[in-house]
């Protein structure tokens, strides 16, 4: 019997290991699997060839992969030339690999892509999707993201109650996610009520604009005192730059200046109004505590649903979900050629977008909020003639 091999490729999420155990458990199962190995760091392991057997791994340990945030076999951003293409194939073949699975988002599906393109069909390979930022095209969203959303909903509510008990300052809250402006987004489920945080919802997708941008907090700051502003990391300009300005970039690989702290600047001295910025960071993306049910049992899906196709004699395709209802809420797995989903990236779609830019449409929330296997918290508040007797927005 040959052996199967599977790599994590970019930043880790709460549910990578789930996908990871999914996968494993497929090809335990399967009876035609004698080795099931993980590369030790993605790329950088297969090239290495530091390898962990994960088919001796007692079941109860495999178990705990269901709730361990980050990657239990570890992931990297290696850069790959050609040749370590043709390297990564012959090492496969050295060890009686005939079974690849890659676990990533597009770029790492575009190395997927590339190795099963050196390998020439004797090795059979196939992507799992993993991205908190949601940016994978073709299909409806990938594991990662639910519980990334639902950890800036939780940490926008819990905010909002700080900021609305001292209602003296802006807060800008900073959300991962670069060209894509799904997690930002998200926020906007943290509202219970008409009226409840976050006031301002901004997305790289939408070109920032310095005066509109003022204008609007200091009418939201006249009105309510205390503002709850969610803002996407990559924030950009009309003219395509951002609008804090990059720290390094190299190739793909770029790192923004914190536009939280920037725009709270902005605001204190434009509009002599206090501010401040909040930035969870890479805590959001593998956050166990809101880790999504949801999220996790989709991830198990689509790690076993890529094991099955290469199982079968299915090369080239990336596991996937396309929803066929949102209530109830179904999703339906598929198969996508790995080519149209390699370095695609996917953007939050205008019909999301409110039309002035500075929020969310109902569409949004209504396909978001299955995602996230529960509702926000709903907390008392006394500060009001009405208190919480005001319309539920759903």
């Amino acid at each position: 019997m040959a052996n199967l091999l599977i790599a994590h490729g970019g930043a880790p999420t709460a549910v990578i290991n789930a996908s990871l155990y999914g996968a494993v458990m497929e090809a335990k199962n399967s009876g035609v699997v004698e080795h099931i190995y993980g590369a030790v760091h993605g790329s950088a392991g297969i090239l290495s060839e530091n390898f962990v057997d994960l088919g001796a791994v007692p079941q109860e340990e495999l178990e705990k992969l269901l709730t361990t945030p980050g990657s239990a076999i570890g992931t990297s951003r290696t850069h790959l030339e050609p040749e370590d293409y043709q390297e990564m194939a012959r090492i496969l073949k050295k060890h009686d690999i005939r079974y690849v699975l890659f676990t990533g988002g597009n770029g790492s599906m575009d190395t997927c892509g590339k190795l099963r393109a050196a390998c020439q069909g004797e090795i059979l390979v196939a992507g799992i999707p993993k991205t908190i930022d949601n940016d994978i095209s073709v299909i409806d969203h990938a594991p990662g993201y639910g519980s990334a959303a639902n950890f800036i909903v939780q940490c926008t509510a819990e905010i909002a109650q700080d900021v609305h008990s001292l209602p003296i300052h802006v807060c800008i809250i900073e959300t991962m996610g670069r060209n894509a402006g799904w997690i930002t987004a998200a926020a906007a489920l943290a509202r219970r009520y008409k009226g409840d945080a976050p006031d301002m919802i901004c997305l790289p997708e939408v070109p920032f604009d310095e005066e509109k941008f003022l204008a609007r907090v200091k009418e939201l700051s006249d009105q309510k005192g205390g503002v709850v502003v969610v803002v996407s990391e990559g924030l950009k300009k009309a003219d395509g730059s951002t609008v804090a300005p990059p720290l390094f970039e190299e190739g793909r690989a770029r790192y923004d200046g914190e536009v939280g702290s920037y725009l709270a600047r902005l605001i204190i001295q434009k509009l002599g109004i206090k501010a401040r910025s909040e930035k969870p960071g890479i805590w959001g993306r593998a956050c166990a505590q809101a880790q999504s049910p949801v999220d996790r049992q989709e991830a198990v899906r689509m790690g076993a649903l890529a094991a099955r196709a290469v199982l079968e004699g299915t090369s080239g395709v990336m596991a996937g979900l396309l929803r066929r209802s949102t209530s109830p809420y179904v999703c339906e797995e598929v198969l996508v050629p790995i080519e149209q989903v390699m370095l695609e990236e996917r953007l939050m779609p205008r019909e999301f977008i409110s039309e002035d830019g500075f929020d969310i449409t109902d569409a949004f929330c209504d396909w978001c909020r299955p995602l996230l296997g529960c509702e926000p918290a709903e907390y008392a508040d006394f500060k009001t003639d009405t208190g919480r007797k005001g319309v539920r927005l759903h």
